[in-house]
């Protein structure tokens, strides 16, 4: 392991382990209504834009009601950007003259973004304006992940004991307190470090061999800090993170790297500060953490040491760089990678499709699991919900009524966090096996066997977690993948998230229970051990079969031939 990895992983951990408790902190001062050094900046701003909304910031919400106005609102901002899509040829800002987009591709990109995914089955410089990207996309890269958010900060209000708060509000929130102020900041590093941000045309220019090349360019440096810093990952360009205009130096790779975590880090203190049980959110941060470095350790070490048949060539010794940047090593690669399938965030600095298969069962895992850290507000949500399905299993066994947070745990809540959770793995592998059994989905694989089959499974798989990287080698520009992944991508985003706001709505109409001495504790070593395995199990018995159809048997073929 090189100097240059060593720091640069320490700079990318130590920084989001230093800042996850005041900015946990300070978003806890924000949702419960104490007073801020910022409030006197955006208070009357934020007053006034809901004033202009015709809406009460200071009415609390039911679940239903949170849940119809997250849902509803998300409808509206779908069809406003579908529309805007096709209707680009004739919107302003559009120097390159770019035609409307198709109906499938318009819906396939509206719902991706508005779903907070960014899966994009197009390349940005060849399809959109600068108005699609900057005033369409680039709005739904703010609002996606507020209302994200916005729905983990109520679920916490109600594990708290406290009203659930108002959606409006919460959104507003989000956009004004946390999104905007962390924008600028990382907008102006990476314009500093040479990130083009300009409304200005294209640039044609002249190659000393003669040619003509032309240089996309555009308000590439604000798109790419709200595209990490709300786990949005879609690219400005078609090789996204990988293209020097949005990520030129090792620099700004860590920048980045840092920026799509330090929400969904700091949103498990935030729970701890304000349901006052700090012990719990350390706990399920460490879980989360141990997930991320193994994560970073299957995604590392394989490529460090190279492809077995070249090794078995006898080029040991040779890390495996095909489809990452030499600017960025295995090392600045590999966390990269980590945080981007750990954070649900998308984003990418190599081609997926060129990773041994180990790796990419770490990038499978990521999105199995949606819960190491995953995107702001949601991630949580997901560990909460494998929290709740862990105390009623450790409950069964002991023969005890399972709680959590001085509630009980009974079978309605059971029922809807196990609705929850299988509403994810349904929708992978229902959705793998059409496209495997029929004609259209064949269609879109460039690869056959295990390569094609993961190359299908991993589409559905990004969608479903919100994900949005993509593997290479599909053609997901197909009518088939744009209509079948958008529908995917919009049931992934809001179905599991109205079932857990119906269970902490139950949770909250329940009596607090007092804590004796057969209570379980759901903090510490022991509590931590069994969630890390409960997680483990429940989806190696969802996921393991299909992986070993496709990257694990790749991974035993490529071992078999290192044999020999």
């Amino acid at each position: 392991m090189s100097v240059s990895t060593i720091a640069t992983w320490t700079v990318v951990f130590a920084t989001l382990a230093i800042t996850a408790k005041p900015l946990g902190e300070y978003m806890s001062r924000v949702f419960s209504g104490s007073p801020t050094i910022l409030d006197r900046l955006f208070t009357p701003f934020e007053n006034a834009l809901l004033m202009w909304a015709g809406v009460d910031g200071s009415v609390n919400m039911s679940a239903v009601q949170y849940g119809t106005a997250f849902v509803v609102v998300n409808l509206v901002w779908m069809l406003i950007s579908y529309a805007a899509l096709r209707l680009q040829a004739i919107l302003p800002f559009n120097p390159e003259h770019f035609s409307g987009v198709n109906p499938y591709l318009a819906f396939n990109t509206a719902a991706s973004f508005t779903t907070n995914t960014n899966w994009q089955a197009y390349s940005g410089e060849n399809t959109m304006s600068y108005f699609s990207q900057f005033a369409n996309l680039g709005f739904l890269q703010f609002v996606a992940p507020a209302s994200g958010a916005a729905v983990g900060i109520a679920f916490v209000r109600g594990l708290a004991g406290r009203p659930l708060g108002n959606f409006w509000s919460d959104l507003v929130k989000v956009c004004t307190r946390l999104l905007l102020p962390l924008a600028v900041i990382v907008a102006l590093i990476l314009v500093a470090s040479g990130v083009p941000e300009t409304l200005a045309a294209y640039l044609r220019v002249h190659t000393l061999a003669g040619g003509t090349q032309i240089v996309p360019r555009g308000p590439i440096a604000t798109w790419e800090a709200i595209a990490h810093l709300g786990q949005n990952g879609g690219g400005f360009t078609g090789a996204n993170s990988a293209n020097p205009l949005e990520n030129p130096t090792p620099v700004t790779n860590i920048v980045l790297t840092i920026a799509m975590g330090l929400l969904p880090v700091a949103f498990f203190p935030f729970m701890g500060s304000m349901t006052g049980r700090p012990r719990v959110s350390w706990t399920l941060f460490f879980v989360a953490s141990v997930f991320a470095l193994g994560m970073l350790a299957m995604i590392y070490f394989p490529e460090h040491l190279g492809n077995p048949r070249l090794n078995a060539l006898g080029l040991d010794g040779t890390a495996n760089m095909v489809g990452k940047e030499v600017r960025f090593g295995i090392g600045g690669t590999s966390i990269f990678e980590t945080a981007t399938m750990s954070f649900t965030t998308g984003s990418v600095v190599s081609a997926h499709d060129s990773y041994l298969p180990l790796p990419q069962i770490a990038f499978f895992l990521g999105m199995f699991l949606n819960l190491v850290f995953g995107g702001a507000g949601v991630g949580l949500l997901n560990m909460l919900m494998l929290v709740l399905l862990t105390v009623f299993l450790v409950g069964l066994m002991v023969g005890r009524t399972p709680e959590f947070m001085g509630k009980k745990i009974e079978a309605r809540e059971v029922s809807l966090a196990a609705l929850a959770f299988l509403i994810h793995p349904f929708l992978i592998l229902v959705g793998t096996a059409i496209a495997v059994a029929t004609p259209p989905g064949q269609a879109g694989a460039f690869n056959p066997a295990p390569q094609g089959l993961t190359e299908i499974l991993y589409a559905f798989t990004s969608a479903a977690a919100n994900n949005g990287s993509a593997l290479g080698g599909l053609a997901s520009s197909l009518p088939f993948y744009e209509i079948a992944l958008g529908i995917v991508m919009i049931l992934g985003r809001y179905a599991s998230v109205m079932a857990m706001l119906l269970v902490v709505a139950s949770l909250l109409a329940k009596k607090p229970v007092p804590e004796t001495a057969g209570t379980m504790p759901t903090h510490g070593l022991l509590f931590g051990g069994i969630l890390f395995g409960a997680i483990l199990i429940l989806n190696a018995l969802t996921f393991l079969p299909i992986i070993a159809m496709g990257p694990l048997v790749q991974h035993f073929l490529l071992a078999s031939v290192q044999a020999r």
